[in-house]
């Protein structure tokens, strides 16, 4: 479905809460991996479509920088097509979701990528939430505006709650999900053996989501980073969509930098699907190395 035929109030909803390009309906998908005893799946929702027109990557630096490095990359240098992802965790005593696409208001495939791992929404126990924006929240309701998960806790920082309830444009949302939501302080432990990780910058209480089992870790990092080629290669460079963009540009840095260090695998929802693998040092940047092992 093209951008140009989603309702008036999707559309309403995408650029009020979190300026995406162009949302473009995707085949669903579910990817299976390990990490220690866990299964973890990664769920396909939609594709966002950015045109290269400095409008989002590289405003400061115009668009023939952006050019360039996608250039360099070997990539389409006239659009850079974002995935909008979630993360399922299987635990004992948890079904644990991670962020929940754009949703179903807007042709996103999460509900059929769940039938295809084999998981029925009900058995959602948990939804923690990295941040606010609709591709991450839109689809915590069903296109009728009931709980897409209504066995589940919705749990997310206090303060990207209070984000979440400033914006006007999220009432009906934040109506819909009030009796469900738990907020948690900056780095608590959230569910047994899932650890929030603070990364303000993207939005106030943007939170990152570390998995551990047995010696094995993955970081869920949320928006830190958005294209598995710019934001690796020039971290240092404004995105649009933060919030606070200084402070986004020094926690970007800082985040990559000690994944780099750590080769802790990392789930990133907006990479490459199944935006699964290592950040790596590459120069005066970094490169994504997929990792489903």
């Amino acid at each position: 479905m093209p951008v140009k035929s989603l309702s008036a109030a999707a559309l309403a909803v995408l650029v009020g809460s979190s300026a995406l390009a162009g949302p473009v309906p995707i085949a669903p998908a579910a990817t299976a991996f390990k990490l220690g005893s866990l299964r973890l799946v990664a769920l396909r929702d939609m594709i966002n479509a950015v045109p290269n027109d400095a409008s989002v990557f590289g405003p400061q630096v115009g668009v023939p920088a952006v050019t360039a490095v996608l250039r360099a990359a070997g990539a389409p240098t006239d659009t850079l097509p974002l995935g909008v992802d979630a993360l399922l965790v299987e635990m004992p005593g948890h079904t644990v979701l991670i962020d929940t696409g754009l949703g179903p208001k807007v042709g996103g495939s999460l509900p059929k990528s769940f039938a295809a791992a084999g998981v029925e929404p009900a058995k959602v126990t948990d939804v923690l939430i990295t941040h606010s924006h609709g591709d991450h929240v839109g689809g915590l309701v069903t296109a009728e505006g009931g709980l897409a998960f209504p066995n589940a806790t919705i749990r997310m920082a206090a303060a990207e709650w209070a984000f979440l309830k400033s914006k006007p444009d999220n009432a009906a949302l934040a109506a819909a999900i009030t009796p469900k939501v738990q907020t948690f302080t900056p780095g608590a432990t959230v569910v047994p053996g899932i650890r929030s990780v603070p990364l303000a910058g993207h939005t106030p209480g943007h939170s990152g989501y570390e998995i551990s089992s047995g010696k094995e870790r993955l970081l869920d990092i949320g928006d830190s980073a958005h294209s598995a080629i710019v934001s690796l290669a020039k971290p240092e460079w404004v995105i649009a969509y933060d919030t606070d963009a200084k402070q986004g540009v020094v926690r970007r840095e800082a985040t990559l930098a000690q994944l780099a260090a750590s080769h802790e695998r990392i789930f990133s929802p907006h990479f490459p699907f199944p935006g699964v693998g290592r950040v790596v040092k590459s120069g005066t940047g970094y490169r994504w190395q997929p990792d489903l092992r």
